[in-house]
């Protein structure tokens, strides 16, 4: 399904990624991580000097922690804090040599920039497909605004619309009674819910909490969002899930024909 975005600007390649096309060159495709690529770096032109930023994770983030990095070496940006959503995040920033705090220290951030796994026509947002919901969420609840940056293959008509996983966090006890239990919940909305492993050892996936993740799959609408949400934390063994409902302030979305940017009425 198409969703229309509104102020569309022409899309262009960032500073650093080669273009010597003559007029004559025939339209550019480009690749999908050259799109998001593209919005992690319209993302960034909302990062202020002074700013403490949550810091996201997954291809995409990557691009705008990269693009970050980069700003503060040239000295356009300065005194800059970064917030990590992941481990591998911190480890990514320490390597770039952004400055790093907590949110011990830093109980409120001034903003988040993210990917998406799925973003709905209000906003709401499914994000954990690389196992960082809890940490990710835990940052971006307490930011003034949460930028959200996607290529257009992430738009769906309703939350789990992809087909593809909705991801919630559980304690590793007793997992398959936790997991019976969240598929129980949605069984209306014909859902499966499946252990997360990891592909090459086949054992479980370890999320950075110790925690496991048990995907759960949608044939039809789950309805309404708050009454999913409130649900499924509910259930004793649910540390935390992957619908972010009414937490975006801003998406970016990159396409062949543009970046459009949305931002939260």
């Amino acid at each position: 399904m198409a969703i229309a975005y509104p102020h569309l600007i022409p899309a262009e390649k960032p500073a650093s990624m080669e273009s010597s096309l003559s007029s004559l060159s025939p339209p550019v495709i480009l690749t999908q991580d050259e799109l998001k690529k593209i919005a992690a770096y319209k993302a960034v032109e909302f990062v202020e000097s002074g700013m403490v930023l949550g810091l996201g994770t997954g291809s995409t983030a990557k691009h705008a922690v990269d693009r970050i990095a980069e700003l503060l070496h040239q000295g356009k940006l300065k005194n800059i804090i970064g917030v990590p959503t992941s481990k591998k995040t911190h480890e990514q920033a320490v390597s770039l040599g952004i400055p790093l705090s907590d949110l011990d220290t830093h109980p409120v951030l001034d903003l988040a920039i993210d990917g998406a796994d799925e973003v709905d026509p209000f906003l709401n947002l499914v994000k954990g497909r690389g196992g960082s919901l809890l940490r990710e969420k835990m940052v971006e609840s307490v930011c003034k605004k949460f930028v959200v940056i996607v290529d257009e293959s992430k738009l769906v008509s309703h939350l789990g619309g992809s087909g593809l996983a909705m991801p919630v966090e559980i304690v590793p006890f007793c997992w398959k009674f936790t997991a019976k239990r969240l598929q129980e919940l949605f069984e209306d909305s014909g859902c499966v819910a499946k252990l997360r492993t990891c592909l090459e050892k086949n054992q479980p996936f370890v999320t950075d909490n110790g925690n496991y993740i048990v995907d759960l799959y949608f044939k039809k609408d789950i309805g309404d969002l708050k009454v999913a949400n409130d649900a499924i934390l509910r259930l004793a063994g649910v540390v935390e899930h992957g619908m972010f409902l009414d937490m975006a302030t801003t998406v970016i979305v990159a396409g062949e024909l543009g970046v459009a940017i949305k931002h939260k009425h």
